[in-house]
């Protein structure tokens, strides 16, 4: 079978947390015990599934996330890993990156993951206050926090840290300092949530009963300003909604997403994005209930809950919605080859037009981007693109 030269990245999904966090909604379980002989044989035979039906790729990133993957033992990350590079042809530069949380448990076990072959760190510190932190349900406190990213950054050359904002009575001079001492932690990469209420968790219900309210649009709106604001000055570029980087320090793993490039998906709920070897271009899905995926894989191999092939239309729209999200914006050749369509096809100038007079988008011969105005309120912005 010929090689497919087209970039493949490699998402790993580990289920399970400690706890679960009021604002998550995430596909994470809690659960007494794991099996996890059972579980590294099956994530290898779903991977091993996964090869066969792509054929030889160039793999250019390995993606653990959860869940909390850094709960995973170490082996089973090597073994992983191993088979990746065996089953696919690895760049030389492979990106591979853990999530992390940083409790004292799971800082211990980072050099562990570093002889793995993992070569990558993203820290769930999500605040750096403890009353936030008990807040959003966390198990480590602020100290815990600053000494995961120390001890990360002595093991590894590219760690990244999340850090949650616009928490309810969150003033921006409160954000100022908490994110300056961010700054002052972080070498090369900070992801920057603002919060978000969402259905079917547990902060969703203590909103609508009037336990909390978020913040109004306005002090969003000042949150994020602030944001970009302390972030450029630092050196730290907001190349996504909510990721900001020094040069060449992005995660290349999530680049892959925002830009439309193949990616597969393995563990439960697992999504991928694909171009398969016979031309067809599929969104697959695996199932989400720990259980269910694992005898679906002992069974079948792999623990498919669905396999899509997308239309050109529909391809469009999420490569659309997706690279808006970027600084750097939608490539219109990669648009035109990866879906068959042009940008008129799909969102006619007349659309278009008055977005850019109104200083929300940037239109060129290659590119279609957002500006700063546009990126704060681009759920909107994307919704009348695709009326």
């Amino acid at each position: 079978m010929t090689a497919n030269l087209e970039p493949l990245s490699l998402y790993v999904h580990w289920p399970f947390c400690k706890s679960k966090c009021p604002y998550c909604d995430f596909n994470s379980h809690v659960r007494d015990t794991v099996d996890q002989t059972r579980w590294r044989n099956a994530l290898l035979a779903e991977l091993e599934t996964t090869a066969r039906s792509l054929g030889p790729r160039r793999l250019e990133t390995i993606f653990f996330g959860g869940g909390t993957p850094s709960l995973m033992p170490p082996e089973t990350v090597a073994a992983l890993i191993d088979a990746a590079r065996h089953r696919f042809i690895p760049a030389d530069d492979l990106e591979i990156t853990l999530e992390a949380n940083p409790t004292s448990v799971e800082t211990s076990r980072l050099a562990a993951f570093r002889d793995a072959g993992v070569n990558r760190v993203s820290l769930g510190v999500q605040a750096l206050n403890d009353d936030a932190l008990r807040f959003l349900g966390r198990q480590h406190g602020a100290r815990d926090a600053i000494q995961a990213v120390e001890i990360a950054q002595s093991l590894f050359e590219r760690v990244s840290f999340d850090l949650i904002y616009a928490r309810p009575g969150q003033s921006t001079a409160e954000w100022r300092a908490e994110l300056t001492q961010a700054l002052s932690l972080a070498r090369g990469h900070l992801s920057l949530y603002q919060l978000t209420i969402e259905k079917g968790t547990p902060f969703h219900a203590l909103v609508r009963d009037g336990a909390f309210t978020p913040p109004d649009d306005d002090t969003a709106f000042d949150l994020f300003e602030l944001t970009q604001t302390l972030t450029e000055a630092a050196g730290l570029k907001a190349y996504e909604v909510s990721n900001h980087a020094a040069l060449a320090q992005e995660s290349r793993h999530n680049l892959a997403y925002w830009r439309y490039q193949d990616y597969a998906g393995i563990g439960p709920g697992a999504h991928g994005r694909l171009v398969r070897h016979d031309g067809r271009a599929v969104a697959t899905r695996c199932h989400a209930k720990p259980e269910t995926w694992l005898e679906t894989v002992e069974q079948k191999g792999e623990g498919s809950a669905e396999v899509t092939e997308l239309t050109p239309r529909e391809r469009a729209e999420e490569m659309l919605m997706m690279s808006l999200r970027l600084e750097e914006g939608l490539d219109l050749k990669a648009f035109a080859r990866r879906t068959s369509l042009t940008l008129d096809e799909l969102c006619p100038p007349s659309t278009r037009a008055p977005l850019i007079e109104g200083d929300f988008l940037i239109e060129s011969d290659q590119r279609l981007s957002t500006t700063r105005q546009g990126r704060a309120v681009l759920s909107t912005l994307t919704r009348k693109l695709l009326a």
